[in-house]
């Protein structure tokens, strides 16, 4: 018996599928699929979310001095002339930093190895470099999901039937996080 369902697809279809529909059920919560690829998912996703509740406060606080570039009352950068070059003047600040320990850390590594990297574009913005900027969904597994299944044992995803599809009446199902 097989440990997997192939999905009518190639070993490295199959693994981008699986990879990008995980990513969309982490980062928006649910996901509308087939019933065969959502439990596909759910196996995978279950899996990430029990290790980010183990690992979830395996770290701890430094604190660390960072350079700072001054600035002025309109949010520009203050610039001195040494030697002829104009050159930014910058302030040290104390700031605290999470730091993980080793098994966080190769937690945080299997994670990313399943989720891909997600890009938020403002609707004002579309098709546009500007004003983007990247989610950290590990972070977000750590500091929001996990806090929220840290009592329960399992079982932290749902598949609700919807009903047949209409081009090939394939059951579609919703996954989602409970």
């Amino acid at each position: 018996m097989a440990k997997y369902r192939k999905l009518s697809r190639t070993s490295s279809q199959r693994k981008a599928l699986l990879r990008n529909q995980v990513t969309n059920l982490i980062y928006h919560g649910k996901i509308r699929t087939t019933e065969a690829k959502a439990k596909e998912v759910q196996k995978i996703a279950e899996g990430i979310i029990a290790l980010a509740i183990k690992e979830r406060d395996n770290y701890e606080t430094v604190t660390v001095q960072a350079k700072v570039p001054l600035k002025d009352k309109d949010g520009k950068r203050v610039k001195e002339v040494v030697d002829g070059k104009k050159v930014t003047q910058f302030d040290t600040v104390d700031k605290e930093i999470k730091k993980d320990k080793p098994s966080r850390l190769h937690a945080r590594r299997q994670m990313l190895k399943v989720l891909y990297p997600i890009t938020e574009v403002p609707t004002e913005n579309a098709g546009k470099k500007r004003n983007t900027k990247k989610v950290d969904l590990v972070a977000k597994l750590f500091d929001e999901i996990a806090p929220k299944y840290e009592n329960r044992k399992g079982g932290y995803t749902r598949i609700i039937k919807v009903g047949e599809r209409k081009g090939d009446a394939a059951m579609e199902v919703i996954l989602e996080l409970v």
